[in-house]
């Protein structure tokens, strides 16, 4: 089993979360994040004042899916979070070692 850490830009979520959806994912985990990279920040002003944004705002989502699933997973999620610019996030693959549903007690796979 693997799970897959995905770091996007926030217009891009709804197109990311179709993809998947169609890829045969059921569920996922979405969290609001900052961060920066290549991309560095930008200047913005407020009240008069000058100052630089470091953090970015981006969107992690989180998957976990069968070592089978793991290609056509990561494809959709590239393929839909492109936007072709500095800045269009990262995706992370881990190995899971055990999963629990703990409404039933399924275990792995099963429990995904």
């Amino acid at each position: 089993m693997k799970k897959i850490e995905a770091v996007v830009r926030h217009f891009k979520l709804e197109d990311v979360k179709s993809a998947i959806t169609e890829a045969g994912v059921q569920g996922m985990t979405v969290t609001e994040v900052r961060g920066f990279g290549r991309q560095k920040g930008h200047k913005e002003t407020y009240r008069g004042a000058e100052y630089i944004v470091d953090f970015m705002p981006k969107v992690k989502i989180e998957i976990v899916v069968g070592d089978e699933e793991l290609d056509k997973v990561v494809d959709a999620v590239v393929n839909s979070a492109r936007t072709g610019q500095v800045g269009d996030g990262k995706i992370f693959v881990s190995n899971v070692e055990k999963i629990i549903r703990i409404r039933t007690g399924e275990l792995d796979e099963s429990a995904i």
